[in-house]
């Protein structure tokens, strides 16, 4: 992990708090697990201001390149539940995978437990939206 934690600017802190205690998500099959483990990742993570935070970092509206187990790519966009479209690539944060790339770096490299057992996953690039275009 290049920055040896998980870095989270302040307001998407807030906005991942309220996600987590949201009923209408903890009561989803699919989300529970994903909760369980973003609360305790939050618990680690260095909260920064927005100006601090590094650009390869993936946060909310990020586009990131994985390297997946097979050796492809895979790019997604790092949204909110009700903004995520997998068809479009926009991926929920409380989906197992949007939750393991919150947080880490382009570079890092990282086993991660997915509902088909464990996978390493490589960040390969991250992107950030514009600010004028970021969507909460």
């Amino acid at each position: 992990m290049k920055y040896n934690e998980i870095i989270v600017e302040k307001r998407e802190y807030e906005i991942l708090k309220q996600l987590i205690t949201n009923p209408r998500y903890n009561s989803d099959k699919t989300y529970s697990a994903s909760i369980e483990k973003l609360s305790g990742e939050l618990k680690l993570a260095k909260i920064t201001a927005k100006n601090q935070m590094p650009d390869e970092i993936v946060r909310f509206n990020s586009i990131v390149t994985i390297q997946i187990p097979n050796g492809d790519e895979k790019t997604f966009q790092i949204v909110t539940p009700e903004k995520s479209d997998i068809s479009l690539n926009k991926l929920s944060i409380l989906a197992p995978m949007g939750l393991a790339l919150f947080g880490y770096a382009v570079g890092d490299e990282f086993l991660w437990q997915f509902p088909t057992g464990k996978n390493k996953i490589k960040i390969q690039k991250v992107n950030q939206v514009d600010e004028t275009q970021k969507t909460y």
